[in-house]
């Protein structure tokens, strides 16, 4: 990565020299990108593994709701223990337990149920670690340079959300246990390097009744975050599609676990050309109708994906649904990052989590769901109609959040 910012961090003393040598934010990249890698990786070979197995939309559905249930029961500890331990430990314990399921799904027998177990296990990781890492960072960077980080984190995920499964549709091309086995590996070094961070901790947070909904009643007493993460959580409840691509790959393209992994890393393709934009020109005026806007194109990307035969449009599509939902990723991000204190970014961000995470597994459940009772494209078209639908609604009952100007707009404060 080219060289961003050379500054200190005069709230925590740390050096950070954005993009250069081995600092501790592009260690924390580094650390991020292979995780990502394996998580899509190891999407790729779980999801065509599960549909060779049994042939079910449904089942494709359950594997969302094995990641989506851990989450859901976790999120109050998890924001509670991020506020309250080591953050840069939470991370490193969380991906080595994700190394060592990647390990149990290389050399098990290959079962339904023992997948969808362990695929439990890594929601229950992904849970303490995805809203500790985001309340980590920005400990890592000045406060003026969270939006462009935000960008640039952003650029690295999808970098590797296009890596990942492309090489784990490649890798199960050969065998299921080399996808696998290369995740583990993956993780295991993500893990490693996220233990060199320095160590980063909030003032502890006492356990009480009060703190552990804190980050609720934080987002619930602030509107505009409240507006921006409940439009994201319904938008791709409804828009999600990542469930359906195993059908879509092998039924409808007629392509095999390559395909696949091209499907599952297209959206990444769009998404890392806009953020890479977004470094260079950040999101500076009429954020709130942009964000808007995005939705709106994010839901008529799932229409023509839903509809498409051809495997030029389909990547086409998700590329577009791509470059849409980064530029909702960064705004949502940035404003819950500038708008929140940094003694409650764990339990802000495991409530950010929440909203995100339940768009996203629950959202797999819900097309598995609806394909097994519709079909498959019906429940494609259904859910990118809603997704325009949703944004329309959100624009009528948060008005206050159509009129942001700018990410540190005064209005935007709580």
């Amino acid at each position: 990565m080219g060289e961003l910012d050379a500054s200190r961090d005069t709230r925590h003393g740390l050096p950070v020299r954005l993009g250069t040598g081995h600092p501790p934010f592009t260690r924390f990249l580094v650390s991020r990108v292979l995780s990502t890698l394996a998580f899509h990786m190891q999407g790729v070979a779980v999801g065509w593994q599960v549909y060779a197995l049994t042939g079910s939309a449904f089942h494709l559905g359950l594997v969302g709701l094995a990641q989506f249930l851990p989450m859901l029961l976790l999120t109050l500890l998890v924001g509670h223990a991020a506020d309250r331990y080591d953050r840069r430990t939470i991370v490193s314990v969380c991906q080595l337990v994700q190394g060592g399921a990647a390990v149990l799904l290389a050399v098990g027998t290959p079962s339904v149920g023992r997948m969808l177990a362990l695929i439990a296990v890594v929601g229950a990781a992904r849970a303490f670690e995805n809203p500790t890492m985001s309340a980590l960072w920005p400990s890592l960077v000045p406060r003026a340079m969270i939006p462009r980080g935000s960008a640039w984190a952003a650029s690295a995920t999808q970098t590797a959300q296009i890596v990942g499964p492309a090489l784990g549709g490649l890798l199960y091309g050969l065998t299921s246990g080399a996808a696998y086995a290369t995740a583990a590996a993956l993780y295991l070094t993500a893990g490693g390097l996220a233990a060199l961070l320095p160590s980063v901790r909030a003032a502890r947070a006492l356990a009480t009744a009060d703190s552990f909904f804190s980050g609720l009643a934080f987002i619930r007493g602030h509107r505009l975050l409240l507006g921006v993460l409940s439009l994201d959580l319904f938008a791709v409840l409804l828009g999600g599609v990542t469930a359906l691509l195993p059908i879509y790959a092998r039924d409808i393209l007629h392509t095999g676990p390559w395909g696949l992994g091209l499907l599952r890393a297209a959206p990444a393709v769009g998404a890392l050309a806009m953020s890479l934009a977004l470094t260079r020109r950040p999101l500076e005026r009429r954020v709130g109708r942009t964000l808007f806007g995005a939705v709106i194109v994010f839901g008529a990307a799932i229409v023509v994906f839903g509809v498409s035969t051809w495997l030029p449009l389909s990547l086409a599509a998700l590329a577009l649904l791509g470059v849409a939902d980064v530029v909702s990723v960064v705004i949502r991000f940035s404003l819950v990052q500038l708008q929140t204190p940094d003694d409650m970014r764990g339990r802000v961000s495991a409530a950010f989590s929440l909203f995100t995470g339940t768009s996203n597994q629950l959202g797999e459940f819900r097309a598995g769901l609806t394909a097994a009772l519709l079909g498959v494209v019906p429940a494609a078209l259904l859910g990118g109609l809603g997704t325009i639908a949703i944004a329309l609604a959100w624009m009528a009952l948060f008005p206050e959040l159509r009129r942001i100007r700018a990410l540190d707009d005064p209005r935007a404060r709580p």
